[in-house]
């Protein structure tokens, strides 16, 4: 089983260095530094006199929410899926502010987005060794435990508690787009007018132009090939948010059949909507664009394309690109106008 979470930066077309060592002072005054976190590759660019103090703010702040959305048994996420059906857990602000940020847009999207599928990721534990295609009777006995309307709040301490034993939440959908945008606000306050945060395929954020002062050039990944230069196409970005989802991210392909870790919160199993990846852009004006960028794609994933761009198009500031599996690729018009070199392999909707 092969699986990858990326999204290429056209810019970097020998792709971005592994490890927190690949640190350099260029002599326009950009700083760029990578490294692993969230399960993923990040790379934070900032040019300016404040860059690398607002490069290495970054990184630690991407290190202290790694550690209270991840899966260690001390993150706080971790401890409120221990205490399900019993207590109430304090939790730090940030987990606690995705966590009501996840729950008003379910409620909007009437549950097509839900931070308590965790239980069905645990359940195919797809990506892991115990991968695996779960009977009938384990999906019915688990999708009792996925409803957002079951997350209690506790505002006056921060607090959290799934009602039912059993439940599990999994932040994995909007925790990166969450670091984005307080990473954004590192940059803002470092009065940083250039640079890219880059949190991997499901989160970034550009800020102004590139060293070549143009647009930011973002080359989305070819959702069924892995040879590096070959993008399904560039999308030009500034003062943006983008995010990308795919069905090539993590899977397994068992009797011709692809099953992938987008879960349809109604069924249990891979969402299968005849979608194989969509990109979302979202201007920086909309409050929490980076949140709402990495959460939007999962929903739109699940949804299909056309009630997906119905959603998008019911949406201020939001655009949206869908690969259908197909090979046709719907957008709204805003993201047609940044969209260019289309792989030959693929064609517009018409």
């Amino acid at each position: 089983m092969k699986w990858k979470r990326y999204i290429a930066v056209a810019f970097l077309i020998a792709g971005i260095v592994i490890g927190c060592s690949g640190c350099s002072q260029r002599p326009e005054q950009s700083y760029e530094k990578s490294g692993i976190a969230m399960d993923t590759t990040i790379s934070l660019r900032a040019s300016g006199e404040q860059g690398k103090a607002a490069v290495e703010e970054g990184f630690a702040r991407i290190t202290e929410l790694d550690h209270l959305a991840g899966k260690d048994s001390d993150s706080d996420v971790s401890r409120i899926n221990a205490a399900a059906g019993k207590d109430y857990v304090k939790v730090d602000p940030a987990i606690y502010e995705m966590i009501v940020f996840s729950q008003e847009f379910s409620r909007k999207s009437q549950g097509e987005w839900d931070i308590t599928v965790g239980v069905f990721t645990d359940l195919w534990g797809i990506g892991t060794t115990n991968q695996r295609i779960p009977s009938d009777a384990e999906i019915s006995a688990a999708l009792p435990k996925v409803d957002y309307r079951n997350i209690l709040l506790r505002p006056e301490d921060h607090s959290v508690k799934l009602a039912k034993e059993g439940m599990i939440i999994d932040l994995g959908g909007i925790a990166k787009g969450y670091a984005v945008d307080e990473i954004r606000k590192i940059y803002e306050s470092h009065q940083i007018e250039n640079g890219l945060i880059n949190m991997g395929s499901s989160s970034m954020y550009a800020f102004g132009k590139n060293k070549e002062k143009k647009r930011w050039a973002i080359g989305i990944k070819h959702p069924r090939s892995d040879k590096d230069g070959t993008y399904l196409g560039i999308v030009s970005i500034s003062n943006q948010a983008l995010s990308t989802s795919g069905d090539y991210e993590r899977f397994f392909i068992e009797n011709g059949k692809r099953y992938h870790h987008i879960f349809d919160p109604r069924t249990g199993r891979p969402a299968d909507t005849q979608v194989m990846s969509d990109t979302i852009t979202i201007d920086g004006s909309v409050e929490h664009a980076g949140m709402l960028s990495d959460l939007l794609t999962t929903a739109v994933f699940v949804l299909g394309p056309q009630k997906g761009l119905e959603l998008i198009n019911g949406l201020d500031g939001v655009e949206c690109e869908i690969t259908g599996t197909d090979k046709v690729v719907y957008t709204t018009p805003g993201f047609t106008s940044e969209f260019s070199e289309l792989n030959k392999e693929f064609h517009m909707a018409s």
